[in-house]
């Protein structure tokens, strides 16, 4: 990513250039992102390719105004990264479902990056809807609190990581680092596959300043921190007005679950 497409990224999510590439740095890009840019699953609803190049990911978050799910999400904050002086890994996870059981290779990518002058390695991860609002220092095995809950990186079978959230698995890492290009396959299972939730259900989910704001499908969620929460079920106007209004993405039609046979 060259210096004009970098600034462009910067502008898209509110954030100055920073000086140095690091860590203060690095938590201020990612909790911007996190505001800024909204988990959402809509291309997979729209008959939207998803082109996993980190040209295609710049035009689509930056040039379109979208967002996107881990793939398309960490793949491009890992390029501005770079570009800004980070050293960036992408790592492949599994996210843990129901009974504990994990989800398939590749079903997730976060990223192992390191400041200008070798601090860290920090876990970023922009791309998991409702997760840690800034990186986590990898290597530490004790709880870390965040606004987000508290996390906790933990050593699991055949050199893999587990992360956790208030106690609660939330995905395995392999440590090996990645090519973005290793992903495809499970990309196009997880917008095809019947089996994939992204291809069962509509999201579209954004941090605010105070909580968040998530459409999933009909009905919007406001949250204000821990204690309120306001929901109700939107017709279809009212859903391309909230799409607009709550997340910037302007949309000729309402997306919607196709039928799976």
């Amino acid at each position: 990513m060259d210096s004009t497409r970098a600034d462009a990224y910067l502008r898209r999510i509110g954030a100055d250039r920073p000086a140095v590439a690091d860590i203060a740095a690095l938590r201020a890009l990612h909790r911007r992102h996190l505001l800024a840019v909204p988990f959402e699953n809509l291309s997979i609803h729209l008959g939207q390719d998803i082109v996993l190049t980190e040209a295609a990911l710049f035009d689509k978050i930056v040039g379109a105004g979208r967002g996107g799910f881990c793939y398309e999400l960490n793949g491009a904050f890992a390029a501005l990264l770079r570009s800004l002086g980070y050293g960036v890994e992408l790592l492949a996870a599994r996210v843990f479902g129901d009974g504990g059981r994990l989800g398939p290779p590749y079903d997730h990518l976060a990223l192992r990056v390191t400041t200008a002058d070798g601090d860290g390695p920090w876990l970023a991860d922009v791309g998991f809807g409702r997760h840690s609002e800034y990186p986590l220092a990898y290597n530490h095995r004790d709880e870390q609190h965040d606004p987000g809950g508290a996390f906790r990186i933990a050593e699991a079978p055949d050199g893999d990581l587990d992360v956790l959230r208030d106690g609660s698995p939330a995905y395995r890492l392999d440590q090996r680092p990645r090519a973005l290009g290793d992903f495809e396959a499970t990309c196009w299972w997880q917008r095809t596959s019947p089996a994939s939730h992204f291809r069962q259900s509509l999201v579209c989910s954004r941090l605010t300043g105070t909580g968040r704001v998530t459409l999933s499908g009909r009905k919007l969620v406001l949250t204000e921190g821990e204690d309120r929460r306001e929901e109700r079920e939107l017709s279809d106007g009212e859903i391309l007005t909230a799409y607009r209004e709550h997340f910037g993405i302007a949309l000729d039609r309402v997306p919607a679950v196709a039928p799976i046979a």
